[in-house]
This record gives C-alpha cells, structure tokens and sequence, in this order.
C-alpha cells in the first residue's frame, strides 16, 4: 500500500533530510586517502545524534552500522569497518536518517582522490541517471517512467543497471511500497500521485548486471569484480513538480535539473 504524505508531512521529511544533506557534507570532506570506513561511520553518527536524530540503518535486520559504505566493486549495504581508503577507490555513502519518526535517506559515490576516466565516467552516468529519474517523479507520469530514464541514460552511457535491486516508498519507515526497478518501460506501472515520496537509487556496475552476496550476509559486490556506483535522492511528488528533499550538494537545487551525458563529463 502505498502511503500518501501531506505537506506538513513532506515537510518533515524535508527536515530529516536536511540533517541528512549535512552528514553527507561532513562525510564528503573526511573521505580521503588513509581514512577507514568506520571513523566515517563514527563520525556520522556523531554528527546525527547531535541533531537531535537517529541512524536509521544501525540495529535495521542486525546491521551494525551507521552508514553503508561500500567500496569499488561492493554495490551497496557495506559494513563500515577497518577498510582504509586509497587513492583511486570510489566509495558509495548511503545514509538514513530519522527525525521525529519522518525518514530520509540518499546516497552517493565518492572519488577518493584521482581515478581511472572508467570511473569518472562511471559516476557522471549513475548521477546524471538520478536527475534524470528525478525529472520524471510528476503528477501523471507512471513508475515506468522513473525506471526508464534510469536504464535509458546508464544503458546509453555503455555501463549495466543491476536489476536485483530497487529503490523504494520513505515515510514513517525506510522501506515502503512501492519498489522502483532501475529499469522498465515507460507510461507502464502505477501512476504518480501527489503526495508520494520516493527514494530514487540507481545501482549500476561497470561491467555486467550480475551482483553476489558477500560471505557477511550485508554485501553486494559486482559479481565480475567491477566498480559499482549508487546515487539516491529522496524526492517528493508535487502538484509543482518533484521536489529533492536530501540535496546532499550546497550548490544543488531542489527541483529536477538536467545532467550531462558520461560522455561529456
């Protein structure tokens, strides 16, 4: 079932998702060369308490964890710990956030240092992926149309979608209906509302679309061993259009913008 905010209740989200943009900023500036995943997972935690917040991920299903962060070839749901960053890794960031019971929650991959053109090529098309995914969140478009856009922009750009895993409805609790593949056909699947909020994530590998578990349950990796990235927004549907309610970026609007091609970037 599908759950419906008000405006005051976008509104609150909209607050978890400010305290959540601004972890992500802190995190962004303490990820460098020589940093463990988990003094990044120590630091957010931090950081979220002292906003009166809570890291909705730690104690979810047993993860310990803060944040997810994910190196390299691990897609998503990585357990911070003692994995020291390099120069040249990528890093996926995805964090969530609960505040007054209203849940937020965006990620983002990180270049730690200079990388190879594949991965900067890589995390353009995955970014740009999501404004485009984000641009189609309105009033009388359908899922269809989200999932299209994801999967039209990374597929054109060279890399693979990975379709075992979805985006989702946020509200009261981090995972609500409905599912959002990263790809499908448009003006196909439910309709839009006004009211929906949606956490916008395409996953995308650089190689194949084949992903594994790792021996600890949490991780997924890229099952060719490839970089991977992962972009999510929490975005609201408006009868003004869609409304990015976790801009992670200080320059980044708030509503739907273009993104470059891969192939520019």
């Amino acid at each position: 079932m599908v759950i419906l905010k008000t405006p005051e209740e976008i509104e609150r989200i909209a607050a978890s998702g400010r305290v959540l943009a601004r972890c992500h900023r802190l995190l962004r500036s303490k990820a460098r060369p020589g940093v463990t995943t988990g003094e990044l997972d120590e630091a957010a935690e931090r950081f979220i308490r002292s906003q009166g917040a809570e890291p909705v991920f730690k104690g979810y299903k047993g993860f310990p964890g803060s944040i997810c962060a994910s190196p390299n070839s691990m897609v998503v749901h990585g357990i911070p710990g003692k994995y020291r960053l390099e120069r040249g890794d990528v890093l996926s960031v995805d964090v969530g956030v609960d505040l007054d019971g209203w849940v937020s929650d965006a990620a983002v991959t990180l270049p730690i240092g200079k990388v190879t053109p594949v991965a900067r090529r890589l995390l353009a098309s995955t970014r740009s992926s999501l404004y485009d995914a984000v641009q189609q969140c309105r009033v009388g478009n359908r899922l269809g149309d989200v999932s299209h856009a994801v999967q039209s922009r990374v597929e054109g750009d060279g890399f693979a979608v990975i379709r075992s895993l979805v985006g989702h409805g946020v509200g009261r609790s981090m995972h609500e209906d409905p599912q959002i593949p990263n790809f499908g056909d448009p003006g196909t699947g439910r309709p839009l509302e006004e009211g929906m909020v949606l956490a916008v994530e395409p996953m995308v590998n650089a190689g194949g679309a084949g992903v594994r578990i790792g021996s600890d349950g949490w991780a997924v990796y890229a099952e060719d061993g490839s970089l991977a990235a992962h972009f999510e927004h929490t975005v609201a549907i408006t009868a003004e259009g869609p409304l990015i309610l976790t801009p992670w970026d200080p320059d980044e609007r708030t509503d739907a913008r273009p993104a470059p091609s891969a192939a520019t970037a």
